[in-house]
């Protein structure tokens, strides 16, 4: 298969056992929910309600069950998968937030999951020495060598960024077990002709992999409370400040790698929920993506002058680190001084890259703070927006 192909109709060996030769497409998601009930539309905060996943329930045995998802198709499963791995943190996070942290093996890239939220929640938390042990799993090897039952990665991600084949693909689902993933983080790559996917959309399929939809149905609910009440709580439209979303992972930024807010990327949700104004908006500054690799200087950035400028690469720092760091040298700046997000110190961390519903939660507070402090107090305060013990409470079955 070319790489400009999708795969939404590939067939692994449990899909071929489970329903005897016939698959479903992915965009098809024929089937009813795995509960019985009636699914219900779902809103990401973008403002696209979409119906959440279905599940095929397979006549072939008593517990297989499926779960449909691009560019994979349909996915079946024999039994509940136990040992798992994701590519990134968001999928892993989504797997601790169902109760599954037990069952981590590794990961594909430890440098940018970050864990540390887990401290505030009782009783939660994951093996950080299991994900150092396997820090980086990006080779055939390590999948056999791992033994999951489940890989929570978009597959395209391996052939387009580590120069896997397809049949290599085909291999592991064949193999050891089959994938399940869409890189959803953001919306700029060429090579993603395939159907994206909501953050709760993702974290829905995940659930229903490992049976545990009823355990996302109180996250989701908690997660629509908890929005709706910041929302209710946020200045008009017209008072909001536009903001800059880049990259830079040096303490002594000279350039500036671009993201934009309006490509509904998952890694951005806090801010659309805000409501906040992309400041690239109106220009042609494309975002930063696998083909697109530019970078703004000082005086580009002068031109957009944005309120509210937010520097991701820094999530090891604390709030203070960074200001004596990253702003200090921007405030130090010949241009950098210039700009009137720095002149009023709105300079900031720009959160996660990779984001689950656990991150999310923590990731909107701090960001309604960073943004409205005189409403939501200041992001080095101890006010919080949201109940840890009840987050707790449902990570750990109690709902």
């Amino acid at each position: 298969m070319s790489d400009d192909e999708t795969d939404d109709d590939s067939l692994t060996r449990r899909a071929y056992l489970t329903h005897g030769g016939t698959v479903a497409v992915g965009g098809l998601l024929a089937g009813c929910s795995g509960d019985g009930s009636e699914p219900t539309p779902t809103d990401d905060g973008d403002g696209s309600a979409t119906p959440p996943a279905t599940e095929t329930e397979s006549t072939a045995t008593d517990d297989s069950y499926s779960v449909a998802m691009a560019p994979m198709g349909e996915v079946a499963f024999e039994s509940v998968p136990e040992r798992w791995i994701a590519y990134d943190g968001g999928y892993a996070d989504m797997a601790v937030a169902l109760g599954k942290s037990d069952g981590i093996t590794g990961i594909g890239g430890a440098d940018r999951y970050y864990t540390s939220v887990y401290d505030e929640l009782p009783g939660v938390g994951v093996d950080r020495d299991r994900i150092e042990a396997h820090p980086e799993v990006r080779t055939k090897e390590e999948f056999y060598e791992l033994d999951n039952d489940v890989h929570l990665y978009d597959p395209k991600m391996l052939v387009n960024w580590f120069d896997w084949d397809e049949s290599d693909v085909a291999e592991i689902a064949e193999n050891v077990a089959p994938f399940l993933g869409n890189l959803i983080f953001r919306r700029s790559d060429e090579w993603h002709d395939y159907r994206y996917y909501t953050l709760y959309e993702a974290f829905e399929r995940v659930a229903r992999a490992v049976r545990e939809v009823e355990r996302y149905r109180a996250f989701r609910r908690f997660h629509d409370e908890f929005v709706a009440d910041v929302r209710a709580r946020l200045p008009p439209a017209e008072e909001r400040p536009n903001v800059f979303l880049t990259y830079e992972g040096t303490t002594e930024p000279e350039t500036f790698s671009p993201y934009r807010l309006d490509d509904r990327g998952t890694s951005k949700k806090q801010w659309r929920d805000l409501g906040v104004t992309d400041a690239l908006a109106g220009t042609d500054i494309e975002n930063l993506s696998t083909t697109n690799r530019g970078e703004l200087d000082y005086e580009n950035l002068l031109e957009v002058d944005p309120e509210v400028i937010l520097v991701r690469g820094h999530e090891r720092k604390s709030p203070s680190e960074f200001r004596d760091t990253v702003l200090d040298y921007m405030r130090n700046h010949p241009v950098g001084r210039e700009l009137r997000a720095v002149q009023a110190g709105r300079v900031y961390r720009g959160g996660y890259l990779y984001q689950g519903p656990i991150h999310n939660l923590f990731l909107t507070e701090r960001a309604a703070q960073q943004l409205f402090p005189g409403v939501f107090g200041e992001v080095t305060s101890d006010e919080r927006l949201f109940d840890r013990q009840r987050v707790a409470d449902i990570v750990n079955g109690e709902f």
